[in-house]
C-alpha cells in the first residue's frame, strides 16, 4: 500500500476521518508501503461519472509526449481518475489535497521540509498585526491561466468556500472569525476572539489550494449551491495560478503540459525545464518499482526496498540522504493504548512494553533500514522539531530496548509470573492483548508482529489482530481496541510538533469509549497536558515554547499512552537521473527539500533539472 502522509491533524475536526493526506485510492497492498486511511473520500463523488479513456484536460490532446521534455512521477495516484474537484473530497492528481499543491491550483506560500519555512509564492509576506489578524500581502504579477488577475477576493473566496461548505478546508474555520480583502492585494484572516489559534492559521496560508472566484461562483450557481452536485463537477481542465495545465487523462496515465504564459516566470526567473509532467498509474508497488528501474519513472514517491540494491547494480539512482536512512523522517506510526483497559490502566505496565520493543529489528525488517535509531519523545529526532525541546532533560525519562530493565520494572510494581509465564498485576493477567492495524499493510504487520513477540520476554501476552481497514478505523475512533497502531499527525507544517501532540494526548472535546473520536482514541487524560496543548499555538517566544513543549513531552514519557515504533519520510523521494539530471539532494546548498519535485518548495526542483544526455532522453515514447 502506499504512502499516505498527514499535514495537520484539525482536520480531522470537521471530518469523520482520522488523518489528513492526500486523496488518492488505495492500490493492492505491497510489502512495506502502508499509511492509514486518509478519512477522506474513497470512491467518486455522489453521482460523479468517472472520465472516459482517452478525455482530455485540452481538446484533442496526444497521449504521448516527447521523452526528453516530460518528467514522469509515480506514487501519489493509484487508481483511474474519477474528478478534478478539489471540493469533491477525492480529487486526483494534480490537485489532490496536500500533495502536488503548487502544479495547478497553487497555495500562498510554500512549505519548505528542510526548515519548515513558508516561501513567496502567491503570498509575498504575512504578518502578525495584532494577536488576532494575520495580514497577507499578495503578488502582483499573479494571474490565473485564462488570463484573468488573481486578487484578493480570490482569497477571501476560496477560504470562504470552506465556511460555506464541509470541504477540506472547513475545519479552519474553528479558529477563524473572517478572511477580508483589503485592497486587491492584500487579505486580513481575523482569528477567532474565543478559539484563536496562530498555528492552524499559518498551516491554512501553505494549504489551502487557491481557486478562482469568477469560475466557481458560476459552478455555484449551476449547482444551485448545493454541495452534493457541486461534487459531481469533474472540473476537467481546471483554471488554476499554476506553471502548468491539464493536457490529457484516461484510466493509465494523466498528464499536465507547462503554461508558457505562467505568471510565476517573474518570482522564479523562468519557465520550468520539463514541458510535461507525467504520472502513470501503476497497479501497485511492484509495477512502479520496475517503471523505475528501468528509467521509465524519474521521481518515485512510492516504497522501494533496499534502495541502495539500485545504485549497487548501476543504476543512476539518488535518494536525497546519501546513506541510511536514505529519506528524511516526517512522521512517527505509533502503537496507542486503551488507557481503561485493565492491566494497561497502569503507565508502568505501558512502559516495560516500550522498553520490550525491538525497535532495531522494526526498521530493518519493517522499514527496510529506513528509519533511523529510535529516540522517544512528541517531537522528530531531527530538522526543525529538535529546536522545541530541551534533550538533556528529556533523556532521563526515555527508554530505550532494554528487556532485563523491562522485567525489572514489572517485579518492582508486583506484577508477578504465573505457572504459564504470564504476569499478573493486582489480580488482572497481563494478557492476551489485542494489538492491530490493517490487515495488508505490510510493514505494519510486521512492526506488530515484532512487538508482539518481543512482550512475550517480559511475561505480557500481544495477540495481532489484522481486521479490513474499515472495521480498524471504526475500532480506532470507538476505542474498541486494546492497543492499535496509527499516525499522529505526521508531515511538516507550522502546527508541528503541537499538531502530533494534540493527536495524541488532547482530552477536551474527546467523547468517551464508544462514540467516535478523531484524536486521542485511546481516551488519555491529564489536565496539565491539555492546559499546555491550549496554551502553545498563541506563543511566540522561543524560550517559552520550548519549555513548553519540553514539559509535554515529560509528561507523555513518564504516562506513555503511545509508543512510536518508527519514523518515515514525509516523501517517499527516490529519483533517476537516467534522463533528467540535477535534483536535489543533501548538501547541494540550494535548500531544496524532497519533495518530490511537485509539492510545497519542492517544486523549486523543477527549475534547476535539466537532460542528462540527449541519447538517453530520445528513448521511446509513453
Amino acid at each position: 500500500m502506499k504512502l499516505r502522509l498527514l499535514t495537520s491533524p484539525i482536520f480531522a475536526l470537521a471530518f469523520a476521518g482520522v488523518l489528513l493526506a492526500g486523496c488518492e485510492s488505495t492500490p493492492p497492498p505491497a510489502v512495506g508501503n502502508s499509511q492509514p486511511s486518509t478519512g477522506k473520500q474513497e470512491a467518486g463523488a455522489p453521482g460523479a461519472a468517472p472520465p472516459t479513456a482517452g478525455q482530455t484536460g485540452q481538446a484533442g490532446g496526444p497521449k504521448e509526449t516527447p521523452r526528453n521534455e516530460t518528467l514522469y512521477i509515480n506514487g501519489i495516484q493509484w487508481g483511474a481518475p474519477t474528478n478534478f474537484n478539489v471540493l469533491s473530497g477525492n480529487s486526483a492528481f494534480p490537485v489532490n489535497y496536500g500533495d502536488s499543491r503548487e502544479l495547478i491550483y497553487e497555495t500562498l506560500f510554500m512549505i519548505n521540509q528542510l526548515d519548515g519555512k513558508l516561501e513567496p509564492l502567491l503570498g509575498t509576506s504575512y504578518t502578525w498585526t495584532d494577536d488576532v489578524t494575520l495580514r497577507v500581502e499578495l503578488n502582483k504579477d499573479a494571474k490565473w491561466s485564462d488570463g484573468k488577475p488573481f486578487t484578493s477576493d480570490d482569497v477571501a473566496y476560496t477560504y470562504k468556500l470552506g465556511q460555506k461548505y464541509q470541504i477540506n478546508w472547513s475545519s479552519f474555520w474553528a479558529y477563524v472569525e473572517d478572511v477580508v480583502a483589503d485592497g486587491p492585494h492584500a487579505v486580513n484572516i481575523k482569528l477567532s476572539k474565543t478559539n484563536p489559534n496562530k498555528l492552524t492559521v499559518l498551516d491554512s496560508i501553505e494549504l489551502i489550494p487557491m481557486l478562482p472566484k469568477h469560475i466557481w461562483e458560476e459552478k455555484e450557481k449551476q449547482a444551485g449551491n448545493d454541495l452534493a452536485t457541486l461534487r459531481k463537477d469533474i472540473n476537467a481542465d481546471p483554471v488554476g495560478t499554476g506553471p502548468y495545465k491539464m493536457y490529457f487523462y484516461n484510466d493509465q496515465k494523466i498528464i499536465v503540459a507547462r503554461d508558457d504564459n505562467y505568471w510565476g516566470k517573474s518570482l522564479f526567473g523562468k519557465l520550468p525545464a520539463p514541458k510535461y509532467i507525467t504520472h502513470i498509474i501503476y497497479k501497485d508497488n511492484a509495477a512502479g518499482d520496475l517503471a523505475f528501474k528501468s528509467g521509465q519513472v524519474d521521481v518515485s514517491q512510492q516504497f522501494t526496498p533496499q534502495v541502495w540494491n539500485m545504485w549497487k547494480d548501476g543504476k543512476p539512482v539518488k535518494t536525497y540522504l546519501k546513506d541510511a536512512p536514505y529519506y528524511l523522517p516526517g512522521s512517527m506510526p505509533s502503537i496507542f493504548f486503551n488507557v481503561a483497559e485493565k492491566g494497561l490502566d497502569n503507565p508502568d505496565v505501558r512502559r516495560a512494553i516500550a522498553m520490550s520493543i525491538d525497535y532495531k529489528k522494526i526498521a530493518d525488517l519493517a522499514m527496510s533500514g529506513y528509519s533511523p535509531a529510535m529516540q522517544p519523545a512528541l517531537t522528530l529526532p531531527s530538522g526543525t522539531e529538535a529546536k522545541y525541546v530541551d534533550q538533556a532533560a528529556l533523556k532521563p525519562l526515555q527508554w530505550a530496548t532494554d528487556v532485563k530493565a523491562a522485567n525489572e520494572l514489572l517485579d518492582k510494581i508486583g506484577a508477578a509470573k504465573g505457572p504459564d509465564g504470564i504476569r499478573v498485576l493486582n489480580g488482572t493477567r497481563l494478557g492476551p492483548f489485542e494489538i492491530e492495524c490493517p490487515y495488508g499493510w505490510s510493514d505494519w504487520n510486521a512492526a506488530l508482529e515484532i512487538a508482539a513477540q518481543s512482550s512475550k520476554a517480559i511475561g505480557i501476552e500481544i495477540r495481532t489482530k489484522f481486521p479490513e481497514q474499515p472495521v480498524w478505523n471504526n475500532n480506532l475512533q470507538t476505542g474498541k481496541f486494546d492497543i492499535i497502531m496509527n499516525t499522529p499527525a505526521g508531515g511538516v507544517s507550522p502546527s508541528q510538533p503541537w499538531s502530533r501532540a494534540r493527536t495524541i494526548m488532547y482530552s477536551k472535546g474527546v467523547p468517551a469509549a464508544g462514540e467516535m473520536a478523531f484524536w486521542n482514541w485511546g481516551r488519555y487524560k491529564n489536565a496539565r497536558a491539555d492546559e499546555i496543548i491550549d496554551q502553545i499555538p498563541m506563543i511566540s517566544d522561543e524560550a517559552q515554547l520550548k519549555s513548553l513543549y519540553t514539559e509535554l513531552t515529560q509528561i507523555w514519557l513518564k504516562d506513555v499512552p503511545s509508543i512510536p515504533l518508527m519514523y518515515r519520510p514525509w516523501k517517499f523521494y527516490t529519483v533517476s537521473e537516467a534522463v533528467w539530471k540535477g535534483f536535489p539532494v543533501e548538501g547541494d546548498e540550494t535548500n531544496i527539500p524532497p519533495q518530490i519535485a511537485i509539492d510545497g518548495a519542492g517544486v523549486r526542483a523543477l527549475y534547476q533539472i535539466h537532460i542528462t544526455n540527449h541519447d538517453a532522453a530520445r528513448g521511446p515514447r509513453r
